[in-house]
């Protein structure tokens, strides 16, 4: 039962760490004093005495509502308000919940993708645009790239994400393409994998979090190389490779207001679209809103990245929730999911002095994320630590 409960979490999204600690809780509880766990990106093996299991264990679609349950699930068997059949029955349950209805992830990237255009700077005709697009893109990966492997899956969602801004842009209906772009790759950037990899990174459990983070930039590349095929495709049909120029800053959407409520927005969809529950929906977009601010006010990812870890920590510890819940949908804002497009753009169209410089600008932005995650949370554990052993 504890390794079942260990799979569910890993399945859904949860950090090794945590896995680990909720099954030896689990087991120790019911009396197994000679256990052991060794818990991978993808498998979890288990032994005890007379007793000894490994499962592999893929990785499909995420909800993080059933990482929230059996968390909760631990802490009633800690309480012993939870028999052996209970536990059985309840793991049971959350293993088969029901995901949310399709329309529900169809119209979160539908108003989230506006509201991150609205983060990158374009116009209100591109925000408008990028509804539509939201609602195109969100229809196909529902229905079409849930059914394929997760690299052929990004890579088509960037070619039909990045052929539906050029069509709108040729159509008249968007301006600014490197803004709706940007924009519309946002719904496929690997939060959950970059965010786990750098807790795991935190935990020393370096084996996982390099595997975790490797397959984030795999899913990152898959992207950028699926929109550039879009473009690739639109030269055969026009004979040109189109220049996507500069980024443009719209006056109106550059309004701190309006970036502030941009990042509400877009935070509380994406929390939709990892299956946080509701009750927990607007403290994410709070996460994401006080970390884009930061980021608006100092331009640097490394303090942005402290900020949503500082607030994430504390709400984890107000709500009673496991704070990669808080962490995951803070940081999307921040993830440069841009900068690798940029550079696999410069590279095609052999601007190899610009790839380098957007490379290294997606890299420096990916190194302070990481290290405002690890020191916060480095220290957030010690604090832990010590209060425990108190």
């Amino acid at each position: 039962l504890a390794t079942e409960a260990g799979r569910i979490m890993l399945q859904n999204g949860a950090e090794i760490s945590r896995v680990e600690d909720t099954m030896e809780r689990i087991s120790t509880h019911y009396g197994v004093s000679e256990q052991s766990f060794f818990v991978l990106s993808n498998g979890i093996i288990a032994t005890g005495q007379d007793y000894a299991k490994a499962d592999y264990i893929p990785i499909k679609g995420m909800q993080l509502s059933k990482v929230i349950a059996v968390n909760q699930l631990s802490r009633d068997v800690m309480a012993d308000r939870c028999t052996l059949d209970d536990l059985e029955k309840r793991l049971e349950a959350i293993r088969n919940g029901g995901n949310r209805p399709w329309w529900h992830n169809v119209l979160s990237i539908a108003i989230g993708l506006p509201s991150f255009c609205i983060l990158f700077k374009g116009s209100m005709i591109d925000v408008a645009a990028m509804f539509m697009i939201g609602l195109l893109l969100g229809l196909f990966m529902t229905f079409a790239g849930s059914k394929m492997s997760r690299v052929f899956g990004n890579l088509m969602g960037g070619i039909v994400g990045g052929q539906l801004c050029i069509i709108s842009v040729g159509l008249g209906f968007g301006e600014n393409l490197p803004n709706m772009i940007t924009s519309a790759i946002i719904c496929l950037v690997p939060g959950i994998p970059f965010t786990n990899g750098i807790r795991d990174l935190v935990s020393e459990d370096y084996l996982a979090g390099f595997t975790r983070l490797l397959d984030a930039l795999l899913v990152f590349i898959c992207i950028a190389m699926g929109v550039i095929i879009a473009f690739l495709i639109e030269e055969i049909i026009t004979g040109d490779l189109i220049e996507i120029g500069e980024y443009v800053s719209d006056s109106f959407t550059s309004q701190w207001y309006l970036q502030l409520l941009g990042a509400l927005i877009g935070t509380m969809c994406f929390s939709v679209l990892f299956g946080v529950p509701n009750k927990y929906n607007l403290a994410c977009g709070i996460v994401g809103t006080v970390g884009w601010g930061v980021y608006l006010l100092t331009d640097n990812a490394f303090v942005s990245a402290m900020a949503i870890a500082l607030i994430s920590h504390l709400y984890a510890v107000y709500k009673r929730c496991p704070v990669t819940v808080f962490l995951i949908c803070g940081l999307v804002p921040l993830v440069p999911g841009g900068g690798i497009f940029l550079t696999s753009y410069y590279m095609v169209s052999n601007h190899l002095k610009l790839a380098a410089e957007s490379g290294f600008v997606a890299l420096s932005a990916t190194v302070g994320i990481a290290g405002g995650i690890i020191i916060v949370g480095a220290i957030f554990t010690r604090i832990f630590q010590w209060v425990n052993k108190s």
